[in-house]
């Protein structure tokens, strides 16, 4: 008997990201999603930027958030511009993800978000994982953009 493959709106996103096209596609998941500063967490000693977000799942009809962990390896460096470090609770929406090639295979991934912030961060090459850390609960609030 074959099992049968869970549907789109029951599977846990688990992306590497390893060229620009690879960041293409977290940008595109991770579209909308919130976090709090203090889900900011970077660990220089590890080379290693994790962010922890509430990702709306656009995948499988929408409707629902994931807690969802975006882990970035091979960090030489982080800045902050337009980002309240201090206000832990603060809530920040992202609104993509950009690649800067530098010298190869490093370059600045850029996380924008909503309100004119973003976090630039320097790396040595692409190396990101995105993957959903929890079950998904319902929302009624979807994301909305005006054009």
């Amino acid at each position: 008997m074959k099992s049968k493959m869970p549907e789109a709106r029951d599977q846990k996103l688990k992306l590497l990201a390893e060229d620009a096209a690879d960041l293409e596609v977290l940008s595109a998941a991770l579209q909308d999603a919130v976090a709090k500063i203090g889900d900011i967490r970077f660990e220089a000693r590890t080379k290693r930027l994790t962010v922890t977000f509430n990702r709306y799942r656009w995948e499988g009809g929408g409707g629902q958030r994931i807690r969802s962990a975006l882990q970035i390896g091979s960090v030489l460096g982080v800045k902050a511009r337009r980002l309240r470090r201090g206000a832990k609770d603060a809530i920040v929406e992202l609104l993509s993800l950009g690649f800067e090639p530098g010298a190869a295979p490093g370059g600045d991934l850029t996380l924008t978000f909503a309100g004119g912030g973003d976090l630039r961060v320097s790396i040595d090459c692409i190396d990101a994982i995105l993957m959903d850390v929890s079950e998904p609960w319902p929302t009624k609030r979807s994301p909305n953009h005006d054009t």
